[in-house]
């Protein structure tokens, strides 16, 4: 049966970030959690209830359009869905360009979209994009407004996007992350229509289990240089996207929609102009 009168927050993406903007925002409604792997919306679903939330758990895969709305149904069924927050997505050591592509960059339009279609008057929104989608040089006029807006099911289908020209999974991976802080902008007109907001988080290095793959991974040294020579000087933890991510969707971000929140201790300005530049490009 619906309550209507219960805020749901769906949290996709099980993961440290996630749980850590699930925890300032969820206080007093119903967290859904949705992964790929019901494990891992398990093991977070324990630490939260353990800790006083309300949470139910689903699996998702947000490369199908099928799923995401099997996750809409069971959402809208607890109440109305007045959060989002979507941090689900792979890594460029985790993944191949074309994976990527799928579920970080179509994944992402497909739950702007049909979240965009349900979301409750007065709620709001975050996506977690990345650092990495600051990295790429400007794109034309014609290619941001074309993975702001080409209808969710084109996407793929852009000539920018083909495997002649996205040749390697960081590439894949910051032009997702590009196109998710552009995607939102577009949103925000739609999700404005019913009154809610939808913004970015771009993190840099954050300690999750994920960063300590592409640590150990084949970029490890560069990822070790951008925190040496990066202003702050360190990496960042969930806790810090976590205060971003109740700003934006609490009631004093009220005015903030269509945004994306670089916050990478400095990295970016690093990499285009102070001691990254020199060696990276």
């Amino acid at each position: 049966m619906k309550h209507s009168s219960i805020d749901v927050i769906v949290v996709i993406g099980a993961g440290s970030i996630g749980q850590a903007i699930a925890r300032r925002v969820g206080t007093g409604k119903q967290i859904l959690l949705a992964d790929l792997r019901q494990e891992n919306s398990d093991a977070a679903a324990k630490v939260l209830s353990e800790a006083g939330f309300e949470v139910s758990t689903t699996a998702v895969d947000v490369s199908s359009r099928l799923s995401v709305q099997s996750l809409i149904k069971t959402a809208t069924a607890l109440g109305n869905v007045t959060g989002l927050i979507h941090a689900a997505g792979v890594s460029p050591s985790q993944a191949s360009p074309s994976t990527i592509l799928k579920v970080d960059l179509y994944g992402t339009a497909l739950v702007l979209e049909e979240f965009g279609n349900i979301i409750a008057s007065g709620g709001s929104g975050v996506v977690i994009a990345s650092q990495s989608g600051h990295r790429l040089p400007a794109l034309t006029p014609e290619q941001d407004k074309a993975l702001a807006t080409v209808p969710t099911e084109e996407l793929l289908s852009l000539p920018m996007l083909q495997p002649d020209l996205v040749k390697d999974s960081l590439h894949a991976y910051q032009l997702s992350k590009r196109g998710n802080s552009l995607r939102v902008m577009a949103e925000a007109v739609r999700w404005g229509k019913r009154g809610a907001r939808i913004n970015t988080i771009s993190p840099g290095i954050i300690i999750t289990p994920l960063a300590k793959d592409e640590l150990s991974g084949p970029r490890g040294d560069g990822y070790r240089r951008m925190i040496e020579v990066s202003a702050v000087g360190r990496a960042g933890t969930p806790d810090e996207v976590g205060n971003v991510g109740a700003l934006l969707m609490g009631q004093e971000g009220a005015f903030i929609t269509g945004s994306d929140f670089l916050m990478d201790g400095g990295v970016t300005a690093a990499y285009w102009y102070g001691e990254l530049s020199q060696t990276s490009k």
